[in-house]
């Protein structure tokens, strides 16, 4: 993934870049426009070049990655030496950005902010103005910053996303490699996207032309209003092949409005872990077709754990919204109101529930590291089932697996290579608690319960495991 500053940042190709959509929000579609030419006008000064700097201490930095047998070992080696001995330097970088206030609030990526001492605003007109930042958020790479003028400052509307259409038109108007006011083309290409960069991930994609110094630039429609930020394309070089992403407006106004007046993004919390639901644990739950999100942990006295939502669970619907995947589930949690209660579809042992919750404050905490158990040398099954030998937790099996006193399951200590459980990852020192959503204590119990799911006439058994202080569900092909 390249940066708006030309660093990496993974090895799918995802640049960072501005883009401007250009979108219809009418019922009807528009014909093709003859020129972008009054847009491009209308709008520019509002987009803004962002540099920004920050030194770098050579002497902290290390040799890491190459090995020391290597040949290039010893030329990074010299060339770190020399960077050294110059000492501390400044070094900077470019990105886009829009003013959405006269007096003065500029949105651009939080990446192209992130690290920096120093940050500049530079307007089309050539007037250059420093900037603070009044508030991040990383989750959805958005930054918002403030900029002081002696005049009201051209300025564009954060309009809304929810209107825009796969082939609607789009503009695209930054600073690609440091170069002003470049304005390019395109359509809207799909929606609702999920690059893997988040939890929120709920992109506008494109084939306008981005490149690197796009980044933070405005999304707008037909009209000129904001529908996005960019945050990234798809590109092997770094240099456009017409895949670019955007944050929709549904979801940057909301976080600017929550950092302009409390200085930090406020998400709403309910103290679950979800996984997907996919076909083969649609058909465990019977559920038929795979949708919503599969709850497969709660958290102790959370708001899900008030409400009685159980491991298990599969939720349908939250406040009204439908849940189609499971990634919609994180994205309306953290839209809801904090504090306040609403209904939420759970479907559960072939029922359809509702649950009041009360939506509690997402609190950012370091994540718990865990040590994973040491794999033991496979012992003698008292029982296989689904490719899996399961044995009764006994006090060597405990201390083995780091399973606690109180836990009752049987534990998989051999696993098929060729089986379905293989392919779908349980592993040696897995914990089976419950199987079918009826809780196991022995191997019998697990190999009575197959066997009356599959005089049942169903294709997959659901099974809950419990590895490294987490519960997973994992749907297994019956006779696999």
């Amino acid at each position: 993934m390249y940066l708006a500053n030309g660093g990496k940042r993974g090895l799918m190709g995802l640049c960072f870049a501005a883009l401007i959509l250009l979108g219809t929000a009418e019922a009807d579609a528009r014909p093709a426009p003859t020129s972008f030419a009054e847009l491009a006008e209308r709008l520019s000064p509002a987009v803004v070049n962002i540099s920004t700097s920050h030194v770098v201490n050579p002497r902290e930095m290390e040799l890491r990655g190459i090995p020391e047998d290597s040949p290039l070992h010893e030329f990074f080696e010299e060339f770190l030496e020399q960077q050294q001995r110059r000492g501390p330097q400044r070094m900077q970088s470019l990105g886009s950005g829009f003013v959405i206030d006269p007096e003065g609030i500029v949105v651009t990526n939080n990446h192209v902010i992130d690290g920096a001492d120093r940050i500049e605003v530079t307007f089309t007109d050539g007037t250059t103005l420093p900037a603070t930042v009044a508030g991040t958020d990383p989750k959805t790479d958005l930054a918002v910053l403030r900029v002081e003028s002696d005049r009201p400052l051209p300025y564009v509307e954060i309009g809304e996303s929810s209107g825009l259409r796969v082939g609607d038109w789009v503009i695209a108007i930054g600073n690609p490699f440091g170069l002003g006011g470049t304005v390019t083309a395109g359509i809207v290409s799909a929606l609702n996207r999920d690059i893997h960069a988040g939890n929120y991930d709920d992109f506008i994609q494109t084939d306008a032309a981005i490149n690197r110094g796009n980044s933070g630039g405005p999304l707008f429609n037909l009209d000129g209003e904001v529908v996005g930020v960019n945050s990234a394309i798809i590109s092997p070089s770094g240099a456009s092949v017409g895949i670019g992403f955007a944050v929709p407006a549904s979801t940057v106004k909301p976080i600017v409005a929550q950092i302009l007046e409390y200085g930090e993004t406020r998400r709403g919390w309910i103290g679950v872990r979800i996984q997907t639901v996919t076909p083969e644990i649609a058909d465990s739950l019977g559920l038929g077709t795979a949708r919503g999100a599969l709850v497969a942990g709660v958290t102790a006295e959370g708001p899900a754990a008030a409400a009685g939502l159980e491991p298990g669970d599969v939720v349908l619907a939250f406040g009204g919204r439908n849940i189609a995947t499971m990634r919609d589930l994180p994205r309306v949690v953290a839209e809801a109101k904090i504090g306040a209660t609403v209904d939420m579809q759970v479907f559960r042992d072939g029922e359809t529930l509702t649950r009041r919750i009360a939506v509690a404050k997402l609190e950012d905490e370091p994540e718990e590291e865990t040590d994973a158990p040491e794999a033991a040398e496979p012992e003698g099954a008292e029982t296989v089932v689904l490719g899996l030998g399961l044995s009764a937790l006994d006090d060597d099996l405990r201390r083995r697996f780091n399973v606690g006193g109180n836990l009752s399951g049987v534990v998989v200590i051999e696993v098929d290579p060729l089986s379905s459980a293989a392919e779908k990852g349980v592993r040696v020192g897995d914990v089976v608690v419950q199987v079918a959503q009826r809780a196991v204590s022995s191997p019998e119990d697990v190999k009575r319960i197959v066997e009356s799911e599959e005089k049942a006439g169903r294709n997959s058994i659901l099974l809950r495991l419990l590895a490294d202080g987490e519960t997973r569900f994992v749907a297994l092909r019956l006779g696999g």
